[in-house]
């Protein structure tokens, strides 16, 4: 079962596509996070979603809020996705122990061996304030995106 909103995100440290060490609790204090599982790169849909979330990166970046895709392939794979499709975010490898993240987020799918399509909103204090699971072989849209990152956003006046 994926964590609640209003709990607080486990802490993790895994290599993005460049092999440096990005742990969770480094943005604490610092800025929100969008953590967006997806299960395998280069599948067609993961391309699709992650190349809107390219084209929309702004959405994230004028907010002030970083952007990690998270999936069980290893860095190498996801340093060439992340070349091939112009990524220019953080991919992180839950490669091994086998999705061990997503299992501690609850969304690893033990019988297909990834990560359900999950995103978490994690506040500056670490806790997820918002998230949303699409159906296997659904992609999540731009709109639910939108929503979820109004709810670390302060109220505009």
């Amino acid at each position: 079962m994926a964590l609640e909103n209003d709990t607080q995100a486990p802490d993790f440290e895994l290599p993005n596509q460049f092999g440096e060490h990005i742990r969770l609790k480094d943005y604490c204090g610092r800025k929100p996070v969008a953590l967006v599982f997806f299960p395998l790169a280069f599948s067609s849909t993961c391309t699709s979603e992650l190349c809107t979330l390219r084209d929309n990166l702004a959405m994230f970046q004028q907010n002030g809020i970083e952007l990690i895709g998270i999936s069980v392939d290893s860095k190498a794979t996801l340093r060439a996705f992340a070349e091939q499709e112009g990524y220019d975010f953080t991919l992180l490898a839950d490669f091994w122990p086998h999705g061990a993240v997503a299992k501690e987020y609850g969304v690893f799918l033990e019988e297909k061996g990834f990560a359900n399509r999950a995103t978490f909103v994690i506040d500056t204090k670490g806790i997820i304030r918002a998230s949303f699971i699409t159906a296997p072989g659904q992609p999540r849209s731009l709109e639910e995106y939108r929503l979820a990152l109004d709810t670390v956003l302060p109220a505009r006046v």
